[in-house]
């Protein structure tokens, strides 16, 4: 009897840890758009806390020449009480962003060019084929390219080891056209706003709108960190043009 009451326990416990592992809370993102010389770049992320039940939205403004935040950025807005809804929040969010929009001239949209939603069953997140739309009506493309992502247990800032016996992961992107394969972001020491990461995937690719080339090309990247209940996904942005490594 003790042996079969054991079993039970352990078989409840795993179930309860799958739940948990798949039940954290997952951030959605939004870009807001590009500086009108296209040297910056910004998106938002925005959902519900596990644990705490707040909503939050925080706002990136990247720096892609210079390969950093904005001085004064990220925003990061929290709900105040658990019935602050998450509209509310983010409408803060945005009214303390926006004289950095103002100020940089962010009106540019991002024009959408592929991505792996979130409801596709086949993805796997680790690769996305794209092209540049090209202006001559509906199924014409210009260019082919493939962006692949590996990934690398990595140092990182905090100590995931002794938190989650187990090391941080980092991530590196591919970029293939035409010319050969180019290591276009690699991971050194994590910074510790990325936390405990412990899977990655490509989760969108944006240009500006009216793009001809690939020069102002950014991937948005989900980052699944260690979090309260499990795996919390938020996001960087990288750009994908040489000589610019992202965030």
């Amino acid at each position: 009897m003790l042996a079969r009451a054991l079993r039970i326990a352990v078989a409840l416990f795993g179930a309860v840890w799958a739940n948990l592992a798949v039940s954290a809370e997952s951030a959605l993102v939004e870009p807001i758009g590009y500086a009108e010389n296209l040297r910056y770049f910004a998106f938002e992320q925005y959902g519900v806390q596990d644990g705490s039940g707040f909503a939050y939205s925080d706002i990136f403004v990247i720096d892609l020449s210079e390969d950093r935040w904005v001085v004064g950025t990220p925003i990061r807005m929290i709900g105040e009480t658990e019935e602050e809804s998450l509209g509310a929040v983010r409408a803060r969010a945005r009214a303390e962003a926006e004289p950095y929009f103002v100020d940089l001239a962010i009106t540019v949209p991002a024009h959408l060019l592929a991505s792996n939603g979130d409801g596709e069953p086949d993805a796997d997140g680790k690769a996305l084929t794209f092209a540049l739309p090209a202006p001559s009506g509906p199924g014409y493309r210009d260019g082919r390219f493939e962006l692949r992502l590996e990934q690398y247990p990595a140092a990182a800032g905090s100590p995931c080891e002794e938190w989650f016996a187990e090391k941080a992961l980092g991530f590196i992107l591919k970029l293939t056209d035409f010319a050969p394969t180019r290591e276009v972001h690699r991971d050194e020491v994590l910074p510790r706003s990325r936390g405990c990461p412990a899977d990655y995937r490509i989760h969108s690719i944006y240009a500006p709108f009216g793009a001809t080339s690939v020069a102002h090309t950014l991937a948005l990247i989900a980052v699944y960190a260690h979090g309260f209940e499990g795996l919390d996904r938020r996001f960087v942005g990288i750009a994908l043009a040489k000589n610019q490594a992202g965030l």
